[in-house]
């Protein structure tokens, strides 16, 4: 299966580097590129992509917000922010924004086709123990809503789900989870699904995001 992949950056130098690399991959293709997250908005609406590399700071319309907007749509296409600052504050909005991940633009082109495959199957680039790591930091920065304590999203949860959730958004992999819970490793697994179907997330990264959102972990420590 070939994967669509739409380049949004308003450096047009950048974005024929990258156009270049995946075009030498026999599973990847360039279909659509666009200058800022306006232009990337309308191409989308009438293009087929399955992965859109998004810069985040761009003229009109900014890669955090095109992001969200995207997201929103039915049947999305996969966002991977790229930036070029490490811990750049806004590329975690955008995971916010329903990024499934985020790299820095130098990153070598190895590692940027893993991620876009990596993405395109469904995974989360950033592991939930970087992610937890870097929101820790950047939590008190980001643009936010007013939230309550609870979200009444996790009332759908069982009591076993949130512990799990816990630990998930804690930065546990599913080995130690189990090891914590005295769990196999597979119904851990089956209590993550679960816990990604009811809550309607994406991956583990955005049940980190929502955890600190809900206020069921805080910056510095947990819930």
């Amino acid at each position: 299966m070939t994967i669509r992949v739409m380049l949004v950056d308003d450096q047009v130098l950048l974005r024929t580097g990258f156009r270049m690399v995946l075009a030498a991959q026999p599973d990847m293709e360039v279909v659509a590129e666009a200058g800022d997250g306006a232009e990337a908005i309308d191409i989308l609406r009438a293009t087929a992509v399955d992965v859109v590399l998004m810069d985040v700071r761009m003229p009109r319309l900014d890669g955090v917000e095109a992001t969200r907007r995207i997201c929103e749509a039915p049947n999305p296409p996969k966002v991977l922010i790229l930036t070029t600052f490490d811990l750049d504050e806004y590329a975690f909005s955008g995971l916010k924004a329903g990024a499934s991940g985020f790299m820095l633009k130098d990153v070598p082109p190895g590692e940027l086709l893993a991620a876009i495959r990596s993405v395109h199957s469904g995974d989360a680039v950033v592991a939930p123990s970087t992610t937890r790591r870097l929101l820790d930091r950047f939590a008190p920065m980001l643009p936010t809503s007013a939230k309550e304590p609870e979200h009444k999203q996790l009332e759908r949860l069982t009591e076993r789900e949130r512990e799990v959730m816990l630990l998930v958004a804690q930065g546990l992999s599913n080995g130690e989870i189990a090891a914590r819970l005295v769990l196999s490793e597979a119904t851990v697994k089956t209590h993550v699904g679960r816990i990604l179907t009811k809550l309607e997330l994406r991956d583990r990264v955005q049940v980190v995001v929502l955890a600190y959102e809900t206020g069921l972990v805080r910056a510095g420590g947990a819930g």
